[in-house]
Formats: structure tokens, sequence, C-alpha cells
């Protein structure tokens, strides 16, 4: 049974300091509830809606980026629906069929998946309002006793990227995302480590079956296991000679499962209709021009130049450049320190896993890339080890301490004195005659010895010359 998978991608764009449609503040992640609200973005009768035009621009870069085909008009519909979120009764959105235009239609993304070369197809691009965001006090909208709303998110500007269903698993559609996710943060559009800062909503259907859209997932973890999950569970449904009915279901990241919300809308049942406080918006070429001139590097062409320039692999350029923050930090080192595999290599293997575990936020590293070019210097001149660079990595980089004043202070400079280290080599040697003699007949063993000192000296010895000693002591140098 072949699967058809199609993806509409939300995000926000966070780099607006506005709402969509009002001079409210976008930030509302840092506000308390129901305060960066006014007349507009809670839809009090009388009141005017005013396009962002940032907000425009932003999806201009993305159509070009993408190289979508860009509408030379611009209309606003309202989209009706009921729901709480929605303080006016509609989302101020587009109509993507017939004479109304979105932003963009066409394009595409290209993926590698499995070593494997896929394009995917963009269907359109438009901009649409957010509604406000539902709080469940248990986090299971099962359980929870009443339901909070905050109208802060109402009205923060939307991109919605919707695909062709040209996706056939889990992988790819996580591989789609990661990539779109890449491009928008390059652009500036959308911050991907911002709770809330994209939803993906999932079209997936099974030969012989209905579409199911599966909505409202907040992240690539959870849009894999929704996939995988919707699969099953369509596949076991047809194979037991059921049907698989048309509805919108969401996925519920607490159970793990889909769950089914109402049949599956119709077009028509939004009763579109043109916001007649919104005149259509003309797009001519010279603006798309002036906006293309002002595109910055984008993130595939920068993969190509850091292996270029920098002599990366493949796979460390691609890291560097899944984040714009990232790739700039790089380059910043890399002009103070030219060694730039070393710096790649502590970012991806050390630096990067510290910042992950802090939600990959960027805004909480403190160290200035003068401080992380010192520190690998350091490590050149073997004045520390690679074992105190690592413990001593989280101070600097998110408390911004100087290296050469953590490494004095606590005294953690490499043991260079041959004869302290000769001494502590023979007492290893003599405590672990079994060790010995499985480095007599596997030298790689050799490792465990070499660990064995390190230990002693508290990692601040060189561990190559702690390996030279012992293999001399025990005869294996010629």
């Amino acid at each position: 049974m072949s699967v058809i998978i199609g993806l509409e991608i939300h995000l926000q764009v966070t780099s607006s300091k506005t709402k969509l449609f009002c001079s409210c503040s976008a930030d509302y992640r840092n506000s308390p509830p129901n305060r960066n609200v006014c007349p507009i973005c809670l839809g009090l009768p009388g009141v005017l809606p005013k396009p962002n035009r940032y907000v425009i621009e932003k999806a201009v870069q993305l159509a070009l980026a993408l190289g979508s085909k860009i509408s030379d008009r611009l209309v606003f519909m309202r989209k009706h629906y009921f729901y709480p979120d929605l303080p006016k009764g509609y989302q101020i959105s587009q109509y993507t069929m017939g004479r109304y235009s979105a932003v963009a239609y066409g394009g595409s993304l290209e993926i590698f998946v499995k070593g494997r070369r896929k394009i995917v197809r963009i269907r359109r691009i438009n901009i649409e309002e957010d509604p406000a965001k539902i709080i469940y006090p248990e986090k299971d909208p099962w359980k929870s006793p009443y339901t909070l709303i905050d109208y802060n998110r109402s009205g923060i500007p939307l991109l919605e990227i919707a695909t062709e269903p040209d996706l056939s698993d889990a992988e790819e559609a996580v591989s789609f995302v990661e990539k779109l996710l890449e491009l928008a943060d390059h652009l500036n559009i959308t911050d991907p480590s911002l709770e809330g800062s994209f939803r993906i909503d999932a079209n997936i259907s099974i030969e012989g079956g209905e579409r199911v859209e599966v909505k409202n997932i907040g992240s690539l973890k959870d849009l894999e296991k929704a996939i995988n999950y919707e699969i099953i569970r369509q596949k076991r449904i047809l194979e037991t000679g059921g049907k698989v009915v048309r509805e919108t279901r969401h996925w519920d990241d607490i159970r793990g499962v889909t769950v089914s919300a109402r049949h599956k809308e119709f077009e028509e049942e939004y009763k579109y209709m043109p916001e007649p406080d919104i005149p259509p918006l003309e797009i001519d070429h010279s603006y798309i021009e002036k906006i293309r001139s002002l595109m910055p590097e984008l993130p595939w062409v920068m993969r190509e130049r850091f292996i270029k320039q920098y002599g990366l692999t493949d796979y460390e350029a691609g890291v560097l450049v899944s984040r714009k923050w990232l790739a700039k930090y790089f380059e910043d080192i890399a002009r103070i320190y030219n060694k730039p595999d070393k710096i790649a290599d502590l970012l991806i293997n050390d630096f990067l896993g510290k910042i992950n575990e802090r939600g990959g936020r960027f805004d909480l590293v403190r160290a200035r890339p003068e401080q992380i070019a010192e520190l690998l210097d350091l490590l050149d001149k073997k004045v520390i080890s690679i074992k105190i660079l690592k413990e001593i990595l989280d101070k600097i980089v998110f408390d911004g301490e100087d290296p050469k004043k953590i490494i004095s202070e606590k005294g953690l400079t490499v043991i260079s004195e041959d004869e302290y280290l000769e001494e502590l080599a023979e007492k290893v040697i003599r405590e672990n005659p079994k060790a010995v003699e499985d480095v007599k007949k596997n030298p790689k063993a050799i490792n465990y010895l070499v660990g064995q000192v390190m230990k002693l000296t508290r990692g601040r010895a060189d561990p190559e010359k702690i390996n030279v000693i012992i293999r001399r002591k025990l005869g294996l140098l010629r």
C-alpha cells in the first residue's frame, strides 16, 4: 500500500516586532496573559486592520528562495470557523483557489533521504494570522476540568507553506521540514528554537483510502511519531476490510495517538469572503527585484562555500549551516583562529551539545568568538588537555569567563614534568598486570593504562605523552 503525504507548515514570523494587522507587540511569550491585545486583534466592532509590510516582504523572500511564482495581487479573505481561540469568529487569511491570490504558487525544495535526492513541490505560500493560545491546566484536553485562552498570540503573523502530496514516509516529511526551517532561519523569518514558532498539519492517505488531516503537530519528533502512527492506523483499517473516513484528527503527544476531532471540512464550509477592510495589494516587478537584491546568502549556497573556503566535509558544513547563528559564530572564530577543522570539531561535538541541552538557545551563550579561539590556542600549545577543555567549556560558554583566568585560578594547566609522569606510569603498570598483558597482545588496549594515568592527574596530563611513556616502559617502542 503506497503512502501519500502532503504538509501544511505554519511559520510564525518571529522576527516581526508587531502583529499582522495591528501595532501590538508580537513578543507574546514574555508577557502576562491577555496583555498584548487591542481592539484590532480582539476583533471589536469598527476596527480597521492594517497589513504588516515587513511580513509581506518576508513572504516574498521565502517565495524567491523556493523559486515560486509571486502573485501580482495580494488579496486577504475572511475564513470563518467558530472556535474560542478566534475572537472575531473568523481568521484573516487568503483563499487559495479561483481568482483570489495567495502570495505565491509553485516552487520546490530539494531534500536528500537515505542517499536519494527528492524534489518536493510547493503548492502555495500565503499569509494569515495566528489564533489565540488554548491552555489546558492538566496539559491534557481530556483531563482538564476547564480551558484557558491567552489572546496575546491572536494576530501573530504566520506564513503557511503547503506542499504537493510528494512525500511518502515520515523520514521524508521530517527532512523536508528541517530544510524549510533552516531556510526560514537564514532568511530571518522564524527562530525554530522558540516554542510554538512552527506548527505542522499533515495530510496522510493510503492508496484506496480517504485523506486524513492530522493538525497542530508542534515538533519534528512529534511529526515523525504522528505520521507513523497514522499510517499504521489506516493500514489496519484497510487490511481488515474497513473504510478510512475523511476527517480531521489531532495529535495527542501525551498518549502518542491521533484522536478524531471532526469531519474534514471542505473549502466551501469556511464561507470565505473578501476582507472588506483591506483592499487588494499590488505586487509589482520593481518591488520584487528590490527584495531580491536584499536577499541573504541561502543555506545551500553557504554550505558549498564552507566546503570550498574552509576545507570542511559535507557533514561538517551541513551541521554548521543548519542554524544561521552557528554559521556566523563559526566564521567569527575562523577570522581569529585559522584552523577551521578544529573549530568545526569543537562546535559540533562539544559546544552544540551543550546548547541543545538548553533548548538550542543561542541567546544563552556569553562566550565571545575571541574566547573560543583562545581556548583552542591553549589546547594547541598543550597548556591544557582536551579533558580540561571539556571541563571548563560550560563556564566559558554560558558565563563568559576568560579561559586563562579559569585555568590559572583552578590550577588546571597540563602537568609536563616528565619525572612525575614516569612515576605515575610505573605505578599504573605495576598495579594493572592483566592490562599490561592485554596491551602486549593488542596495542590498542593501551588506552586503558593511559586512562588510569589521566585519572591520577585529574586530566591534567597530555594523553599522547603518557602513551609514549607507557609504550617505552613496556618495550613497545622501536
